[in-house]
């Protein structure tokens, strides 16, 4: 795998870690930053990720959704294929959560592979993270997940086909264990 050191995805992780500075994940413990660092991570390990405009994606993909970010700014800084990546998995929360919802589902169908490698990567931190919540929490997140893999699973590209069933794996597997 090559190196990926660029200065887009350092300068998306300094953006991200001051957009999401006081915010905590669901466990009201843990700095949010620490999920979109390891959603970078689960793509460079599980998926050999190594694009830097994607990694910058995934880094940033809770911006637009989870705070005062918008799609202008990261064009403005990150270029546009970024944000549009970042665009694709965020839901508009300015519609009510039902066509929110259907929206966001149509939308990463359609989406280039990049961006559903993204989402994948942040189900299954989702899931993890989920394990530390108390079980009447846990319901939405393995629904989502499910959902994710009957979605994405009939035109996965062959290319990709091995590296979506390890990873399948590794989601029942978790599901698994947050259902028992």
């Amino acid at each position: 795998m090559k190196q990926f050191h660029s200065t887009t995805m350092l300068q998306a992780i300094s953006f991200a870690a001051r957009k999401h500075a006081k915010q905590l994940r669901k466990d009201e413990v843990t700095p949010y930053i620490a999920h979109p660092m390891r959603v970078l991570t689960i793509l460079t390990t599980a998926f050999q990720i190594d694009d830097p405009e994607v990694l910058a994606a995934a880094v940033l993909h809770d911006t637009i959704e989870d705070t005062l970010t918008d799609r202008d700014e990261l064009t403005e800084l990150f270029g546009p294929r970024v944000a549009e990546m970042v665009a694709q998995l965020s839901k508009d929360k300015r519609m009510g959560e039902e066509e929110r919802e259907e929206q966001y589902y149509r939308l990463l169908a359609e989406a280039p592979i990049e961006v559903k490698l993204c989402k994948l990567a942040d189900l299954y931190d989702n899931l993890v993270d989920a394990a530390a919540l108390p079980p009447s929490l846990r319901g939405k997140t393995i629904a989502r997940a499910q959902h994710l893999l009957e979605l994405f699973a009939p035109d996965f590209p062959p290319d990709r086909r091995d590296a979506l069933e390890r990873f399948e794996e590794r989601i029942r597997a978790a599901i698994a264990s947050l259902a028992s």
